[in-house]
């Protein structure tokens, strides 16, 4: 009894260095210097290394920032996977693409070439099978269900989108989703009116690809936000009700 008790302590103390230094590491690429100060600003709604350490992101996997924008979350995990890892940060071709917005995409690639940069008509995702470890999707999966002339986004398949990012998780590898939280109704008319999504219906969208819905978290719920109210509204904006779920495909 002794010993096996005394194997179990050895075992629990040699666990946690490990969990503290994956800790560490998030931490430390959070504070990464290179980061610019308006990545930086959102730091405090978006919980960056809390959310990555829910999610599950190791030094050594291969990850995706999917609709990564202005590659908020490409360059923290450039920096928490380490050299053994890899990143890529893919991003609609319709987005970056006027005279104005050009020079922030280029300034984004020059600053982290260790990231492969990926451009994508938005309603045609596409990504080699058992490409990743780890992806995610911060507040644009809702976007799948939108459609705008103004953006050159035509009516898109979530189910397609889903599907192909299922073949291109390894096994065993997880999907993480944050979205605002959106009410039940017709998806569609939802997200062109609020740019909100009903959790339930990015459930069962992965479910129905093949995925599992491992954990969710309340790490970035706001109880007080009104669920009827645009994203976009200033008494609102950057502190909207988020779900967090971490989904994983079967080995």
């Amino acid at each position: 009894m002794r010993l096996m008790l005394a194997l179990a302590l050895s075992g629990l103390a040699l666990s946690m260095p490990i969990i503290t230094l994956a800790k560490t590491d998030l931490a430390a690429a959070v504070a990464d210097p290179k980061r610019p100060a308006d990545a930086r600003a959102l730091d405090e709604s978006r919980k960056p290394a809390e959310t990555l350490a829910f999610l599950g992101l190791k030094p050594g996997m291969k990850a995706a920032d999917i609709m990564t924008g202005s590659g908020y979350w490409a360059e923290i995990m450039a920096d928490a996977v380490g050299p053994k890892g890899k990143v890529t940060g893919f991003e609609p071709s319709q987005f970056y693409a006027s005279e104005e917005e050009k020079p922030k995409w280029a300034a984004l690639v020059a600053r982290r070439p260790e990231v492969d940069w990926v451009r994508y008509p938005f309603e045609a995702f596409a990504a080699a099978p058992d490409s990743f470890d780890f992806s995610i999707i911060n507040l644009s999966y809702h976007d799948l269900y939108w459609q705008s002339d103004k953006f050159g986004i035509p009516r898109t398949d979530p189910d397609a989108f889903v599907k192909t990012l299922y073949a291109a998780t390894r096994p065993g590898g997880i999907v993480g989703i944050i979205d605002h939280v959106g009410p039940a109704g017709d998806t569609r008319a939802v997200v062109d009116k609020l740019h909100r999504i009903d959790p339930a219906v990015v459930k069962a969208d992965f479910l129905r690809a093949g995925f599992v819905l491992e954990a969710r978290s309340p790490l970035l719920a706001n109880p007080a936000d009104d669920h009827s109210k645009l994203v976009f509204d200033p008494a609102i904006r950057g502190k909207t009700d988020r779900f967090l779920y971490r989904f994983r495909k079967p080995k």
